[in-house]
Order: C-alpha cells, then sequence, then structure tokens
C-alpha cells in the first residue's frame, strides 16, 4: 500500500517516542531514525495549535542541510492545551500532581502537529482530540504518578496506560492523537506527497 507508493522514497522520523516509532511499524512503513537535540522554547504570544506547530517545525530546523532530494523527514510536537495554557512534560512529581489535579473532573485538548520536510518543501499538518476525565482522587493521581513516571508526557499521562483506563470519560476526535501521532493524518499526508 503506502510503502509501496514511498519505494523511491527514504522516511526519516525525528522522534525518540517509542510510541511514534511503534505508530510508524502499525503502518507499515520502512523507516530511519534520526535524532538531534533542539531547545523546545517557543514564542510566549503563540496560543493553541500554533505552539505544537512552531516547536514540529523547530524540531526540522537542524536537518535542513542534510536532506536529500528523495528524503522526507517527519518531525511531530505534542502538547496539552488546558485552562488556555500549554502544558509540556512535567519536570518532577510536584509538576505532574499539580497537572493532573487541575485536568480532573474537566476537558482539556491534546494537539498534535506534524512536519514533513523535504530539501524543497515542508508542510504542517495537526489534529485536536477533547478528553475528559473523571474527577481524580489524590490517592489515583500518587498512584499514576509512582507507578507509571509520567515524566516524558505532555500534561503528565499517557491515555494508554492506567490512569487513560480508569479516569477518562469521553474523548471527542482521533485517539492515536491523544498517544501522540494522529496516524490518519500522517497516512493521509504522506499519500499525498507522493502521488
Amino acid at each position: 500500500m503506502l510503502n509501496d507508493k514511498l519505494n523511491n522514497y527514504n522516511l526519516i522520523l525525528a522522534s525518540g517516542s517509542p510510541r511514534r516509532q511503534q505508530f510508524f511499524k502499525d503502518l507499515g512503513l520502512t523507516f530511519e531514525i534520526r535524532l538531534k537535540p533542539i531547545k523546545e522554547e517557543y514564542p510566549k504570544r503563540l496560543r493553541h495549535f500554533e505552539i505544537s506547530d512552531y516547536l514540529a517545525q523547530l524540531k526540522s530546523l537542524p536537518f535542513k542541510e542534510e536532506l536529500k532530494s528523495n528524503d522526507i523527514l517527519i518531525t511531530s510536537d505534542t502538547i496539552v492545551w488546558h485552562n488556555e495554557d500549554a502544558l509540556g512534560k512535567p519536570k518532577n512529581k510536584t509538576e505532574a500532581f499539580a497537572m493532573l489535579s487541575s485536568m480532573s473532573g474537566k476537558t482539556h485538548e491534546v494537539i498534535t502537529s506534524v512536519c514533513f520536510k523535504t530539501h524543497t518543501s515542508q508542510k504542517t499538518v495537526n489534529a485536536v482530540t477533547k478528553v475528559t476525565f473523571k474527577t481524580l482522587n489524590e490517592t489515583e493521581i500518587n498512584h499514576y504518578i509512582e507507578m507509571y513516571q509520567p515524566f516524558d508526557k505532555a500534561g503528565a499521562y499517557g491515555i494508554q496506560e492506567w490512569i487513560g483506563q480508569i479516569g477518562i470519560t469521553k474523548i471527542e476526535g482521533s485517539y492515536t492523537n491523544v498517544v501522540g501521532l494522529p496516524t490518519h493524518l500522517v497516512y493521509k499526508t504522506l499519500n499525498s506527497m507522493v502521488l
């Protein structure tokens, strides 16, 4: 299917996320992983998907000079948007507890942006999913943080983990987007690039 269409292309996933890497495998794509460190900072004036779009594009910049004519570089960023604020990855247990407490009993948005870069073009797409948590008690939040150490996840949680199973009461939009990659958009965009 799509992988056959991409025969003449070299797909590069610039992500250390095991979840994103697994999605690429699940889509049946042949790809290589290339990582370059960047400082994930953005101008404070940016709001909502502007933040994740900016960060996904920022992650592609270090690769700019090395892309060959048949390369397609894919970079991505996920944020949690809650109370008009972007929740990134928590630095410690205190931050993780504060994030989860603030989302308890409320609805937030998970936004993932994906940047597709070739040596001549760039395209960025994003998906927004609404997620509602039940009212979480302190014991549940502390148990989750202790057991799962969610410090590599925006908003301090993984929907595929225990907290998602016991705490999420409603989801509107793409599930894979909340895990960290809107696979339907990746599939659609790559198909449109190799017609």
